[in-house]
């Protein structure tokens, strides 16, 4: 898996880096045939952004995206965010049947 990371008028620490790609790595382990992940470090005055984009064949791509005040927790946040939608992929709950099922619950609430 390529792990690719991009920094945006930030400064990210190796820690931190080493950190990302573990995580991501991690997370991979999730999705069957992870391709490639990309990891976006954005820093606007205080607020710190962190992008993660998960690319693998036949799934949708899972995005995560998080602010804080610091990198790591925008980082933990943005991950759990790829997690969940993975979980959702795993389950058969992609963005079509997320759709059908809203659409079933707003006809029975009728």
């Amino acid at each position: 898996m390529d792990i690719h990371v991009h920094e945006h008028h930030a400064r990210i620490s190796a820690a931190m880096r080493k950190r990302a790609e573990r995580l991501v790595v991690k997370a991979a382990e999730r999705i069957p045939r992870v391709v490639s992940a990309t990891i976006h470090f954005e820093q606007d005055g205080a607020v710190r952004r962190v992008t993660i984009a998960m690319h693998a064949p036949r799934h949708h791509d899972l995005m995560g995206r998080a602010e804080g005040r610091y990198f790591g927790p925008a980082l933990v946040t943005a991950l759990a965010r790829v997690k969940s939608q993975a979980s959702k992929e795993k389950r058969g709950l992609g963005k079509a049947r997320a759709k059908v099922r809203a659409r079933s619950r707003a006809r029975a609430d009728r």
